[in-house]
C-alpha cells in the first residue's frame, strides 16, 4: 500500500454565498510517481446555485488543473516543475471560481482506480 494525498476541487460560483459543487478531485502518490485530475461538470447543479454561471470557463479552469497534472507544456512553468510541487500548486488555497478543498490523505495500491473511486463518491 501507498500513501496518497487529495483535494476535492469545488465550484464556488457566488464566495459570498459559501455555496458549492464538487467538480473534481486531484489524486497525488509521490511513491507510484502519480498526479491525476479527473473531474466532471454538471451544468444543472452547477445553474443550480447560479443562473448566470460561465460554465465553459468552469470547464476551462479544470481542463487547465489536468493539464499542470500530466506536465502539458500548455500548462506553462507549473507544468514543468515537479511532481510535488505541482499537487501544492493545484491544492493551495485561490479566491476563484474553482477552489481546492482540505487536503485528505490514504492508501492505495491502485493510485488511477483509487482516483475514479473518488470521483464517484464525492463529484458524481
Amino acid at each position: 500500500m501507498k500513501g496518497f494525498q487529495y483535494v476535492v476541487l469545488r465550484c464556488v460560483p457566488r464566495v459570498d454565498r459559501e455555496e458549492f459543487v464538487n467538480v473534481g478531485v486531484v489524486l497525488y502518490c509521490q511513491d507510484a510517481d502519480f498526479l491525476a485530475c479527473g473531474y466532471d461538470v454538471d451544468e444543472q447543479r452547477l445553474r443550480a446555485l447560479s443562473a448566470d454561471l460561465d460554465t465553459a470557463a468552469v470547464s476551462s479552469a479544470l481542463a487547465a488543473a489536468a493539464a499542470v497534472c500530466r506536465g502539458d507544456a500548455s500548462a506553462g512553468a507549473a507544468g514543468k516543475a515537479p511532481l510535488g510541487t505541482r499537487f501544492g500548486f493545484l491544492s493551495a488555497p485561490r479566491s476563484t471560481v474553482v477552489q481546492p478543498g482540505p487536503i485528505h490523505g490514504g492508501l492505495t495500491d491502485e493510485p488511477a482506480a483509487r482516483l475514479e473511486q473518488l470521483l464517484d463518491t464525492l463529484v458524481r
